[in-house]
């Protein structure tokens, strides 16, 4: 197995990744703990057992599920089962799960301790990983979006057991592919080459280095969003038919062409983009028939990093990628013809 060490001082954690990872789950459990409570959904195909009293609580599947609702229905049953600040939460699934129960142990007691244990190639790579966790709030009148309900809360610790992929039907993998792509992006790095303990750990280096600079994302951390801000755009239109990491794929071969118009790169580049996505990752880069490109250009107006500022993305130039604001909307909408047309 390999352990990776998120460096955040004195609230430092480690991320143990491999085969048989869960047997670690118990020495990252912090010492004040006396009961667990255990976050999960049906249909995970993975279960933990903590050595402490433990009780299970199963939250609904789909992005309906992810709700202010849900995170109150966990803090009253944490409320019965009499979880204290010295206790611990464990969440156990993907990305969805861990964002709830995280922003639950963030929300009881105004803080209990966390732990993640990622089930999916998405959380491993990427969700679990560096504290950010959430809800999204119902679109009404124009206004709400993906995550946009949550705080930063650093898990005590989180892990990866890649048995855990083994029960992962071939959409799900597909999905963490989407995240590696990203990380292919912003390093350069040959992670197909890679066994997959070392792919896995390797992304979670680039992550956890990544927070450590910027952990509340003043800055750098944005670059994790690279392909983002279409991808949840394509999510809200499509009522989540599209996955997350399909849509980050296609969100990346569009910041490409966004980055394109701007002149921030050439055409050998927008087809470095599609090489890498479509041919290296064998993932779809082509936005689904039947959207309208401008009810996309208004939902990526509701993403929760462009709230502020317009619309902004993150993007690839000269310099690598950046993060670049006050883009007009007419680039945006012209990006999304020009992929349209290709």
């Amino acid at each position: 197995m390999i352990t990776v060490k998120v460096p955040l001082g004195e609230r430092s954690y480690d991320v143990v990744v491999g085969h048989g990872a869960v047997s670690a789950l118990d020495s990252l459990l912090p010492a004040t703990a006396r009961r667990v409570a255990v976050v999960g959904q049906r249909g995970v195909p993975f279960t933990v057992a903590p050595a402490l009293p433990h009780e299970t609580f199963l939250i609904g599947d789909g992005e309906q599920h992810k709700s202010l609702a849900t995170v109150e229905d966990l803090c009253r049953g944490f409320a019965r089962m009499g979880l204290t600040r010295g206790d611990v939460v464990v969440s156990v699934g993907g990305g969805m799960v861990s964002d709830v129960a995280g922003f639950a142990a963030a929300s009881w007691h105004r803080g209990v301790p966390v732990v993640h244990v990622s089930t999916t190639l998405v959380g491993m790579v990427d969700a679990a990983i560096g504290g950010k966790t959430g809800v999204n709030l119902p679109v009404v009148d124009g206004i709400g979006g993906k995550n946009l309900v949550g705080a930063f809360w650093q898990p005590r610790g989180v892990v990866c057991d890649l048995d855990a992929l083994a029960t992962l039907p071939p959409r799900e993998v597909r999905c963490g592919l989407g995240e590696i792509a990203k990380y292919h992006f912003l390093t350069g790095d040959d992670l197909v080459a890679m066994d997959e303990e070392t792919r896995v750990a390797t992304c979670v280096r680039i992550k956890a280095e990544i927070v450590a600079s910027d952990e509340r994302e003043g800055g750098r951390r944005a670059l994790l969003n690279y392909g983002h801000t279409l991808a949840h755009a394509l999510e809200a239109a499509t009522d989540h038919s599209i996955a997350h990491g399909e849509a980050v794929a296609v969100g990346l071969v569009y910041a490409a062409h966004v980055a394109r118009r701007l002149g921030r790169i050439d055409d050998a580049r927008v087809d470095h983009h599609y090489s890498v996505v479509g041919g290296t990752y064998g993932l779809g880069t082509g936005i689904p028939g039947g959207l309208s490109a401008d009810t996309l250009v208004d939902l990526m107006g509701l993403d929760k990093k462009v709230l502020a500022a317009g619309l902004t993305f993150v993007l690839d130039g000269p310099h690598g990628v950046e993060v670049v604001s006050g883009v007009d909307r007419a680039v945006a909408r012209a990006a999304l013809d020009d992929m349209t047309s290709r």
